[in-house]
């Protein structure tokens, strides 16, 4: 993979959040020719650009995913788009819907925009299992940023850029995963608040996450949609074995009920989706459904007789990570102590 990345300059948006920034750490090991980052937390993008300030590649800007002609600048001899920057809380989308419009759809227009006037390689856009089938605005969002991800490739010549996306579950460990709430409330003597203990949801570590992420760039022809496989867990036995690797069983779980917007179970594919479906060995490829209406794209992971899957990914009918293989799993990818 990494010999695909040599002499590349890449542009990372969202360079100070979880993703963006491991992304970067990973395209630092790379023989890469320039890094780009951009991000509109000046705070953290101080201290990033403190960690880095001895590579020569790696240069780092203030800039805003509203700011069409900032992002222009900034992508002006770029090859790869990693687009990581969002609005990602939902609560906070919800009570702001007109600034998650502006950022997580809007932005990604602008950074569509910017691409076709640079004439880049590649654009991946990093959305969510919460954009299928949304109920609520960062989800209904992230969608949006899909389809226009898809809808640019369908209107690119021979010779244009590659719009593509790739579906994330919960990166555990990251800001806005359940885990550090849990860690801070165990740390607090709890109580741990579960909103339903049958609760389930799609679960990968950040470097797996990143990593897939940065395979997928150079597996995409343009316009799908790549969903990383994973395994899945049940909440209330991810804060049970917590409480269980802290070493205190005086912490209780208290159920405080589903927040608004928020689904019992996650899904990384729907119904529809599945009859354009392709699977592959660690991700599944969701075809477009409206086909570039200048040329022919040959899918070259796949053929006709490959495309479509029997169930949608969803993952109230997965099987889940037993509490022992989960426990397992949190110690392996250094989110727990051996308790």
């Amino acid at each position: 993979m990494q010999n695909q990345w040599t002499n590349k300059t890449i542009l990372i948006t969202g360079v100070c959040g979880t993703i963006g920034r491991e992304l970067l750490r990973l395209l630092a090991d790379f023989d890469v020719k320039h890094i780009i980052g951009i991000d509109n937390n000046e705070s953290e993008l101080f201290f990033v650009t403190e960690d880095y300030k001895k590579d020569d590649r790696v240069q780092l800007f203030l800039g805003d995913l509203r700011d069409v002609t900032s992002l222009k600048d900034k992508m002006n001899g770029v090859d790869i788009v990693l687009h990581s920057a969002a609005l990602k809380h939902v609560i906070l989308c919800e009570q702001s819907p007109r600034d998650a419009i502006q950022t997580n759809i809007l932005g990604t227009q602008n950074v569509i925009d910017a691409a076709l006037s640079n004439n880049v390689e590649r654009v991946i856009f990093t959305s969510s299992d919460k954009a299928v089938n949304p109920t609520n605005v960062m989800g209904t969002s992230k969608l949006m940023g899909e389809r226009l991800m898809t809808a640019a490739h369908a209107t690119t010549n021979e010779g244009g850029p590659i719009f593509s996306s790739t579906r994330f579950g919960n990166v555990l460990g990251s800001r806005g995963s359940v885990i550090p709430i849990f860690k801070r409330q165990i740390s607090q003597g709890g109580p741990l608040t579960l909103t339903h203990p049958d609760m389930t949801r799609f679960i990968m570590t950040l470097e797996e996450a990143c990593r897939l992420l940065l395979n997928s760039v150079f597996i995409a022809c343009g316009g799908e949609v790549f969903i990383t496989k994973m395994p899945i867990c049940r909440i209330d036995d991810l804060a049970n074995v917590l409480i269980k690797q802290s070493g205190n069983s005086d912490i209780v779980i208290e159920e405080i009920g589903i927040k608004p917007g928020e689904k019992l179970y996650e899904e990384l594919m729907n119904e529809e989706e599945t009859r354009r479906t392709v699977e592959l060995d660690e991700y599944f490829s969701v075809l477009p459904a409206f086909t570039n209406i200048y040329r022919k794209i040959n899918y070259k992971y796949c053929d006709d007789k490959k495309i479509g899957i029997n169930n949608p990914y969803n993952s109230s009918v997965e099987i889940s990570l037993k509490p022992e293989e989960l426990t397992k799993f949190l110690i392996e990818n250094g989110l727990v102590g051996e308790g």
